[in-house]
């Protein structure tokens, strides 16, 4: 910081609380949120940092909801809501059950063999 910046933090003169303050300002600009425009087919493009830093790609299917505040977008989930309940026994096992030690082989098989891909 400059020298005068320092001198009027110390100093007891209550006009320097001003100066203290527009120099934050300029120092420190302010960013402007980014805007869009909605077309004339209602269509509203959505500024590539915010896409990017929430990894919506093209064809990525968004919820739109009506809030008090506005408009809020979301992903729409990959699967619908479940409950276990209403999953357990969708696929039903008819073979003898496997042990532990047949499942880590089965798992070291797959794990050599994409190693080797």
């Amino acid at each position: 910081m400059t020298q005068p910046f320092l001198q009027a933090l110390a100093s007891d003169d209550p006009g320097c609380y001003l100066t203290i303050v527009l120099l934050l300002e300029r120092a420190m600009p302010r960013t402007t949120p980014p805007t869009t425009t909605v077309s004339t087919k209602g269509q509203v493009i959505l500024p590539k940092s915010i896409r990017q830093s929430k990894d919506w790609g093209a064809g990525t299917r968004l919820l739109v909801e009506d809030t008090s505040e506005g408009v809020f977008l979301r992903r729409v989930p990959a699967f619908a809501p479940s409950r276990p309940e209403t999953v357990f026994a969708m696929l039903r096992w008819t073979a003898e059950p496997k042990s532990i030690e047949d499942m880590d082989a089965a798992v070291l098989q797959e794990a050599r063999r994409r190693d080797r891909n």
